[in-house]
């Protein structure tokens, strides 16, 4: 508990910080700290890694590059928000050109694009950069699966495995997961093994689409018959 409300106290601080000091280059070192504290604890804040971020660029000398690695693969965590988007825009082109910068934004297009194979393939040969952050793994995985479900009512099992980089005992697991707490359904089919069916929803299906007109109120259409006489 009191590690609980330490953590709390060091956020309120920042945040104070943040809002009254945001051009002051003094408090770099503090919002350095809250980016390996947020690493630490599993939290996240973009608003203080974007105050962060522009105090750099005032102040190049002071740019820390693993904080900035591990601001962006924590911004990548935060997909689909345009967080790795936002952070990039702040980042100078010459610091971008720096190896592990440009494998970061290697992995955002293909996450970007759902390409998860390359994704992952990518990922495993930069193992020092992501693996630094903690969680990173599950939160790209939660973002796989986000994807497939706004895209397919029905995927194989090797798909699924393909997109979030799972086989075996460990993908049975999370199958099991799914199936008791977010509605998925596994039928096995003749010649392809297992699919997994996935909740409906208007993104995936059509036929749960508003029509326009149904989303429109009647008085904002009779409000448009006079214009139109």
């Amino acid at each position: 508990m009191g590690r609980e409300r330490e953590a709390t106290k060091v956020a309120y601080t920042v945040e104070q910080l943040v809002a009254f000091n945001r051009y002051n280059p003094d408090i770099l070192p503090d919002l350095e700290n809250y980016v390996n504290d947020q690493v630490s604890s599993q939290t996240y804040s973009l608003d203080a890694n974007l105050c962060l971020l522009r105090l750099y660029q005032f102040e190049p000398d002071k740019m820390s590059s693993q904080i900035v690695a591990r601001i962006l693969v924590k911004a990548l965590m935060a997909m689909p928000a345009p967080d790795f988007s936002l952070c990039l825009f702040l980042i100078p082109e010459r610091v971008q050109m720096e190896e592990q910068f440009k494998t970061l934004i290697v992995l955002s297009h293909y996450l970007e694009t759902g390409r998860f194979r390359q994704f992952w393939d990518e990922a495993a040969k930069s193992r020092h950069i992501v693996e630094a952050v903690p969680g990173f793994e599950q939160a790209i995985q939660g973002y796989a699966v986000h994807v497939l479900s706004l895209t397919y009512q029905k995927i194989p099992r090797t798909v699924l495995a393909e997109a979030i980089n799972i086989e075996g005992l460990s993908l049975d697991k999370f199958l099991e997961h799914q199936v008791a707490n977010s509605g998925w359904v596994i039928e096995k089919s003749q010649g392809r093994g297992q699919v997994i069916v996935l909740p409906r929803n208007e993104f995936n299906d059509p036929a749960l689409k508003k029509n326009a007109a149904d989303s429109v109120p009647l008085e904002h259409i009779t409000r448009i018959f006079p214009i139109l006489s």
